[in-house]
């Protein structure tokens, strides 16, 4: 349970997602480390690479760093014209990875962007799949996005598989260098429709969004000043 100041002034922190198997978490520092010592243990053969940025490359205790600082920045840089969110993957009272989600202007565009990684050792139990319907479902159903965006290299077959499996839709593809390898990256989109029509039929359930819808909606011009907020001179 968060500790009450934090829910009062970041109330982002009561955030979940809950699905028959799985929780999507706001995570506080200590679920933060737990998800940092799950990156290290392992997401993927070293010698494939599923990321456009190689974060996984770099070895312990480095790695945790990074990952604690990835999960600061990003509280650090929210606004609600442009964020963000990282919830951590919880399976069985354990860390397993990260499900995240991003946006710009996103009360006047209503289009967010997705993207996940999973422990190694819980990928094979269709976890990935439950995960990405549950970011989804905030998105439209909790959020009212109009559609999602996503993308994977040509060769990883596990993400595009759950992508199509969702009803997404190829939209396009560019070259992207990985690991210095030019490497051609789909893009894929899923409209509002579509996830109606693709939706899993198990329930899943938001808890704590009403706490902090704002800070997801609120229009541009409502923010002005934010940068100037607790500003010693």
């Amino acid at each position: 349970m968060a500790n009450p100041s934090l829910l009062t002034h970041w109330p982002m922190f009561g955030l979940v997602v809950r699905t028959p198997r799985l929780e999507l978490r706001f995570a506080d520092d200590d679920l933060a480390c737990g998800v940092a010592e799950a990156a290290a243990q392992g997401i993927h053969d070293p010698d494939y690479m599923p990321f456009s940025i190689t974060w996984t490359d770099v070895p312990p205790p480095q790695q945790q760093r990074n990952t604690l600082q990835h999960f600061w920045q990003m509280r650090a840089a929210w606004k609600p014209d442009d964020w963000h969110l990282l919830l951590a993957v919880v399976i069985d009272g354990q860390p397993a990875g990260v499900q995240g989600a991003g946006a710009k202007n996103f009360a006047l565009r209503r289009v967010a962007s997705t993207g996940s990684w999973l422990g190694r050792r819980f990928q094979g139990h269709g976890y990935g799949k439950e995960m990405r319907a549950a970011i989804l479902h905030l998105m439209f159903d909790g959020l009212g996005a109009t559609r999602c965006e996503s993308g994977a290299w040509e060769d990883n077959a596990p993400s595009l598989g759950v992508s199509r499996s969702l009803g997404y839709e190829e939209n396009g593809d560019e070259w992207l260098l990985r690991r210095g390898v030019s490497t051609r990256q789909i893009g894929l989109a899923l409209t509002r429709e579509r996830w109606e029509a693709h939706r899993p039929a198990f329930d899943i359930a938001i808890e704590g969004l009403d706490a902090c819808r704002d800070m997801f909606i609120s229009r541009v011009d409502e923010d002005a000043g934010i940068e100037d907020a607790g500003r010693i001179e």
